[in-house]
């Protein structure tokens, strides 16, 4: 069958590019370097973060340049609270279903009501579907009524400190803000930042068009 039997009724002539006129791959990467090139044009609010807590491009790569983000004003550390978080991801990570990765994965979400809601990394024999323990959590949360988050605990049993994958980062952004993520480990707190430093340039609401009418 040629293609002009394939081609449905109604449908427009396509005129096919010779090969020599195809570009590679590395041509098209090479373009795509170049937009990705142009300067930014959006930047992250300055009073929300100090100069000196900003990171370069370079120190993100270097873990061993990593630092902690002071928590801001009126967010002092909350020890009980910050405990009782801890605990209750701890908790939600005994139900991980992680039978391919063993890496068993706990959150805790913590709404400004106080309310505290948990989930656990769910694994799938299709790799690519499983689901995070932060992201379960929030999906609970938000599908129970709720809208306004103050922190997140995420609990894995490692030695230095878990923090969420980017997916996590972009999700946990967009519904919760610049909460903050205490990391931990079975023995306790390791880490705790705000979600704008572990996220510096987020892509949201912001960059968007305005919704038609």
């Amino acid at each position: 069958m040629s293609d002009s039997d394939r081609r449905k009724p109604g449908w427009p002539e396509v005129e096919r590019r010779s090969t020599s006129d195809r570009r590679t791959g590395g041509e098209r990467r090479h373009r795509g370097d170049a937009v990705h090139r142009q300067e930014d044009t959006v930047r992250y609010n300055p009073a929300e973060r100090r100069t000196d807590q900003r990171r370069t491009g370079q120190s993100r790569r270097d873990e061993s340049l990593w630092r902690d983000v002071p928590v801001e004003a009126g967010d002092e550390p909350r020890p009980g609270l910050e405990t009782a978080l801890v605990a209750a991801a701890i908790d939600a990570r005994t139900r991980a279903h992680a039978s391919r990765s063993g890496f068993r994965v706990g959150a805790a979400l913590e709404t400004s009501g106080g309310v505290v809601v948990t989930g656990c990394n769910v694994e799938n024999a299709s790799y690519g579907l499983a689901l995070c323990a932060e992201r379960v959590a929030l999906v609970k949360a938000l599908s129970e009524g709720h809208e306004i988050f103050t922190r997140i605990a995420v609990v894995a049993d490692t030695e230095q400190p878990t923090p969420p994958c980017g997916a996590c980062r972009q999700l946990l952004w967009e519904y919760c803000g610049d909460i903050e993520v205490v990391l931990a480990n079975l023995d306790g707190t390791t880490a705790s930042h705000r979600l704008s430093a572990l996220l510096p340039l987020p892509f949201d609401d912001r960059l968007l068009p305005p919704p038609s009418t």
